[in-house]
Order: structure tokens, then C-alpha cells, then sequence
């Protein structure tokens, strides 16, 4: 790896985590900038170096936005259990199920998923009335199950969907819902490295290199979202999933 490549890593593993921080969506970043740089390892160690860099960035942010307001602990605690079982389960899904047969379904829950927002101009603006206890606890429990499966099996877009979950069916405003996707996401990371540090696909140097500037993204990503609050979310929430429909609709059609 050339030092060009090295500063194009840490420039994108910065960027990534300011995204991530806010929106979700840093694997979009990160991952190309990884297959880029290291054009001679395996996909398998490429995410699992990209799940290293990460999980420091994604840990950070969950704790800066903890400190900062109540985080809805009885949705985001049960939702990242469950998704940590089953990001396994979603990692162990990709040997029979073919991810070209995903794509276009992500592509077009992710299209519904924009419009959705940029319709309702009032959505995640300020927080619903909540679910009861227990009928919300169990619906976490779902959420944290299918997205982790989806994080673990294909992943991009997993925290802006996440986020969304927490908006639409949790009734939580955009900024709370992003302090609740970290706790998730943090989890679904967890989840990866516990799969790829054993099988010896990560490279230990190069991630905790990245995992410095994530950090730094995400540091800077949640003061500004937490500083500028739910209606600064939602428009970066909206940029990014739209960068996430152009890249997964070139990878689609192209």
C-alpha cells in the first residue's frame, strides 16, 4: 500500500465517521475506499478491516449522544441484542443466498425510504406518542432481528435504516433515533469482528490507523447533530440515502 493510499484510507475513514455519526451510511464511504487501497485482499478481510475501523467511530458517537440526551434504552438495549444473534446469522446466510438477488429489493426499499421523508416534511421533526411498554419492547426486538440479519448478510444503508425504523415505528424524532442506531450499530459490529477476528480476516495496523480519523468523524458528526438537532439529521439523512440509491443503483444496472 502506497502512502497516497494510506492518506486516501484515513481521509475516508474521517469522512465515514462523520456520516456514520449522523446518518448512517459510512460503510459507503469507507468500503470502496478499502477495495481501492487494498486491491490484493480478500472482500472477507477488506470488511472485516472496515468493521475494526467502525466499531471505534460507532462507540464514541453512542456514547457522545448518552451524554448528551436520554437515549430510549428500552428500544435501543433489546433491539441491539437481537441484532447482534442475528448478524451472525446474516454473515452465515451469504454462503446460500446470493446477494444480486438483495440488491435490487434493498435499492427499492431505499428509494420508498427517501421519498417517504422528503414528502413529509414534519417527519422525526419532534417525537411521537410512544408504544406501551411491552408491545414496544417486542416490535425492538423484531427490528433489531431483520436489520441485523441485513447488517450482517449485505450492509449498506443498515444504520439509515436503522434510523428510520426508530422514526417511523418507534414515533422518536431524527435525533434520538440516531443515538439509538449507534447503540445497534455498535452491536451489529461486535457481531462482525466476533466472525471475522477468529477466521483472521482483519488487518490490525491498517484498521486502528482508520479507526483514529473515525473516531474524529464521529466526535465532530454527533456535536453537530446534537448542536444543529433532529432537522440537521434528517438532511443529511436524505443526502445520504440518496447517494446510497445512485451506488447501489449503478452496481445494479450497471
Amino acid at each position: 500500500m502506497t502512502e497516497v493510499d494510506l492518506i486516501m484510507l484515513l481521509a475516508a475513514a474521517l469522512f465515514a465517521g462523520f456520516v456514520d455519526a449522523v446518518a448512517g451510511g459510512g460503510g459507503l464511504i469507507q468500503v470502496p475506499a478499502l477495495l481501492v487501497a487494498l486491491p490484493a485482499e480478500s472482500p472477507a478481510t477488506v470488511f472485516g478491516t472496515n468493521k475494526l475501523a467502525s466499531i471505534f467511530g460507532t462507540g464514541n458517537a453512542a456514547l457522545r449522544y448518552a451524554r448528551r440526551i436520554a437515549l430510549p434504552w428500552g428500544i435501543a438495549l433489546p433491539a441491539a441484542i437481537a441484532a447482534f444473534v442475528f448478524s451472525f446469522a446474516g454473515a452465515a446466510a451469504v454462503a446460500w443466498l446470493p446477494k444480486d438477488v438483495v440488491r435490487p429489493l434493498v435499492l427499492a426499499l431505499l428509494v420508498v425510504v427517501m421519498i417517504y421523508t422528503v414528502v413529509k416534511p414534519n417527519f422525526g421533526a419532534v417525537a411521537g406518542e410512544r408504544l406501551a411498554t411491552h408491545p414496544e419492547r417486542r416490535l425492538a426486538l423484531l427490528a433489531g432481528a431483520v436489520l441485523g440479519f441485513y447488517d450482517g448478510f449485505f450492509g449498506p444503508g443498515a444504520g439509515s435504516f436503522m434510523i428510520f425504523a426508530f422514526v417511523r415505528f418507534f414515533r422518536l424524532d431524527f435525533l434520538h433515533a440516531s443515538g439509538a442506531a449507534k447503540v445497534v450499530n455498535f452491536s451489529t459490529n461486535a457481531a462482525a469482528l466476533a466472525y471475522f477476528v477468529p477466521s483472521g480476516h482483519v488487518l490490525w495496523i491498517t484498521g486502528l490507523a482508520m479507526a483514529l480519523f473515525n473516531i474524529a468523524g464521529a466526535l465532530l458528526g454527533a456535536r453537530l447533530a446534537l448542536r444543529h438537532g433532529s432537522g440537521f439529521v434528517r438532511g443529511v439523512f436524505i443526502v445520504v440515502a440518496a447517494l446510497l440509491i445512485a451506488r447501489l443503483g449503478y452496481d445494479t444496472f450497471a
